[in-house]
């Protein structure tokens, strides 16, 4: 069985957390950047709720940095 990206995988790293968490957030901000420039609402929405769930993940990974 293969985990999907983005699904919870259990004993996942901090690292990991953090690390995926910071590239969802930079594709975040060239989809939403995109939908700007082309005038997009949907790309530009859709670029902020990955910012949003890049920033929870990053949120994620430093709480479980706190409970180690």
């Amino acid at each position: 069985m293969t985990a999907r990206r983005g699904a919870s995988v259990p004993g996942r790293s901090s690292r990991e957390d953090k690390n995926e968490g910071k590239i969802d957030r930079a594709k975040g901000r060239a989809k939403e950047a995109g939908g700007a420039l082309s005038g997009d609402k949907g790309k530009k929405s859709e670029g902020r709720a990955d910012q949003r769930k890049g920033k929870a993940k990053e949120k994620k990974g430093a709480a479980k940095d706190l409970l180690k």
